[in-house]
């Protein structure tokens, strides 16, 4: 993870005519083998098999087995087939609500998938999206989000708010630390225990100086990892306040 992409970066006219089926033209003849669809599923898969350092039209035209050149009668190029690839992995699928389940119960089933759809394509989060290019799996989520939070007292630019807060401010942010931790080893070839133990003497000395007696009071699992319990804690904080604000207005 160690490039930022930027959806809208491309030909945005071309990306939207892609995402919404405008310049589909009814053909004649068999089904061609190589399809968009066919492409932004490879794309899909090398960027969460490799990240998005790894994908190119090049790597993906090896995926689906055909010549680079054949892939830009689909697509003009990598900026426009990343505008899909977000479009895609933002299926509402993941987003469907039970009747009756309330504002909270709603943002708290957005919040995990969101949680989820990181940790299954986590080079979603080196990708810059303050520009959208927004799609009908995109819109489809927000629409259907917004209907399950209708009873929540809140203006529209609240909800707004609400929601950006949750995805861009929170999960996001729960989603790299977990992610950059549990790659650590991986990304540097040295093991959490091989590099807590190289910080071990001096930090021994330190919490036995007397100096950090907070510090030195934690208890011993003060500092393991739990990502999945870090991040529903945080959730039930965060939604807690928000409920509190509700009640003081109404």
């Amino acid at each position: 993870m160690t490039s930022t992409d930027h959806t809208g970066s491309g030909d945005l006219a071309r990306s939207l005519e892609l995402l919404w089926g405008l310049d589909r033209k009814p053909t004649r003849g068999p089904k061609p083998a190589l399809t968009l669809d066919r492409i932004v599923t490879a794309g899909i898969a090398v960027a969460d098999a490799e990240g998005l350092d790894a994908l190119s039209m090049r790597r993906v035209a090896t995926e689906v087995g055909a010549g680079t050149m054949s892939l830009y009668r689909y697509v003009p190029g990598k900026a426009e087939l990343l505008d899909l690839m977000v479009d895609r992995v933002n299926s509402p699928c993941d987003t469907e609500f039970a009747p009756g389940l309330g504002w909270r119960g709603a943002l708290e089933q957005v919040a995990r998938g969101i949680w989820q759809m990181y940790n299954r394509h986590p080079w979603l989060l080196n990708v810059d999206q303050a520009r959208p290019v927004l799609g009908p799996n995109s819109l489809r989520a927000l629409e259907l989000t917004l209907s399950a939070i209708g009873d929540a007292a809140l203006s529209d630019r609240e909800k707004m708010t609400v929601l950006t807060i949750i995805d861009g401010g929170y999960v996001s942010g729960m989603a790299r630390t977990h992610f950059n931790a549990k790659h650590a080893a991986q990304r540097t070839g040295v093991s959490d225990e091989q590099f807590w133990a190289a910080q071990a003497p001096i930090l021994n000395a330190a919490m036995t100086s007397g100096n950090y007696p907070e510090l030195a009071a934690l208890s011993q699992d003060s500092f393991t990892p739990d990502g999945e319990g870090e991040f529903e804690f945080g959730l039930g904080l965060l939604l807690d306040g928000l409920e509190a604000f509700i009640e003081r207005r109404t």
